[in-house]
């Protein structure tokens, strides 16, 4: 029988790895540091910290980019909060009057969510890439191994990084991380949420909890766990899992390119 207890890593060690990483990304590519996106949820503060602790303060820059007739004002908080707390140069761009230029658009389709939803994703990617390019910087994504491995994210936005440093970790992982470092409980405990449209949430959407997402990828992919096996531990939640994976596929790989060389 899987449980929680099969996730459990040595964060030191953890840290350690991911902190050689994000300095050998940064080295390697003569960059003079990192941006992010801080959205004030687990993932982004743990990112931020980590990179923080890797780099130093002076070499980590925040991009805090709310739209704000969907982003709750307790997450725009949280994130300054956490900026500030690690004493990082950021700065707060709210993205509404960018998202509604495109309403001017004759292409644009009044009331489709996730065209918008994705939309926002996308304009805060080009908006973290602009801050690298004019600063010799690295975009560094909060992507986790849970969302990348189901495909929840949107490919070309917050997909769209340079470098995944907790990329490996599931979101349960995440979180014991961020409780680890010592990052206040009210965001590592804070439900997830892409904040893409009014009142999402992540395991409402994906209808499992990330818990058992989690152990069902890490029996899966970790383990290697045989599938009839898992079904009849966790039952139809298990092709649920798989089919997330399999339908995001695309997303997880460079766009296919039609071969005329022979």
């Amino acid at each position: 029988m899987l449980t929680l207890e099969s996730l459990k890593l040595d964060m030191g060690k953890v840290k350690e790895i991911i902190s050689g990483f994000i300095r050998g990304m940064v080295a390697g590519s003569r960059a003079e540091g990192i941006v992010l996106g801080i959205s004030g949820g687990v993932d982004s503060a743990v990112l931020t910290k980590l990179c923080v602790d890797a780099l130093g303060s002076e070499r980590v820059f925040g991009l805090i980019l709310p739209d704000t007739r969907v982003t709750p004002e307790e997450d725009i908080k949280d994130a300054i909060d956490l900026a500030e707390s690690l004493k990082i140069k950021y700065w707060r761009r709210d993205i509404d009057d960018i998202i509604d230029s495109y309403e001017r658009s004759e292409f644009y389709v009044h009331d489709h969510k996730l065209a918008l939803g994705n939309l926002r994703a996308r304009v805060r990617m080009s908006l973290l890439y602009y801050v690298a390019n004019s600063r010799n910087l690295l975009v560094a994504g909060s992507g986790d191994r849970s969302e990348i491995l189901i495909g929840y994210f949107t490919k070309y936005g917050d997909g769209g990084a340079d470098l995944l440093p907790i990329g490996d970790l599931y979101k349960t992982q995440v979180r014991w991380m961020a409780e680890w470092l010592g990052l206040p409980e009210r965001i590592a405990r804070k439900p997830s949420s892409p904040r893409l449209w009014e009142g999402q949430m992540a395991e409402k959407e994906l209808g499992i909890p990330y818990e058992r997402i989690d152990l069902i990828l890490h029996g899966l992919f970790d383990l290697r766990i045989d599938i009839d096996s898992l079904r009849e531990e966790f039952g139809s939640d298990v092709d649920r899992v798989m089919e997330m994976h399999s339908r995001s596929a695309h997303k997880r790989t460079m766009p296919p390119i039609a071969r005329v060389r022979i």
